[in-house]
């Protein structure tokens, strides 16, 4: 498994659309398109389908999450300052290609660490 992205979210991130790192896009294959339908295993085992997009401006291309992101972000009560995780995972079994998982700083003991959401609704 290897992380295409960490990021901690923002509120554009929550509201609208979730941009990315473009070194990402090495990972996903748009085959001369704008946007490619990527499948999406997520922390409790469910599939999704989370459409991934190129805006472009000039020569540099800024990747993000559109449909579906959304509903992700409703399931697992997302807010700003949480992590989005995607990792780059072939499981056959579901036929995903990646998996997402949300994280939440908390303290314990005194110590910052990130903890795994789970699904809310």
């Amino acid at each position: 498994m290897e992380a295409m992205f960490n990021k901690e979210l923002k509120p554009t991130d929550i509201q609208h659309r979730f941009s990315f790192p473009c070194r990402a896009l090495q990972y996903v294959d748009f085959a001369g398109e704008f946007s490619a339908d990527l499948r999406v295993k997520d922390s409790s085992g469910e599939l999704r389908v989370i459409r991934c997009r190129k805006r472009v401006h000039g020569d540099y291309a800024k990747p993000e999450l559109s449909k579906g992101w959304r509903k992700y972000v409703t399931d697992y009560e997302l807010r700003v300052g949480d992590r989005a995780v995607l990792l780059a995972e072939e499981d056959h079994r579901l036929g995903s290609q990646f998996r997402i998982e949300a994280k939440r700083r908390i303290i314990l003991f005194g110590q910052e660490v990130w903890g795994d959401l789970p699904r809310a609704n």
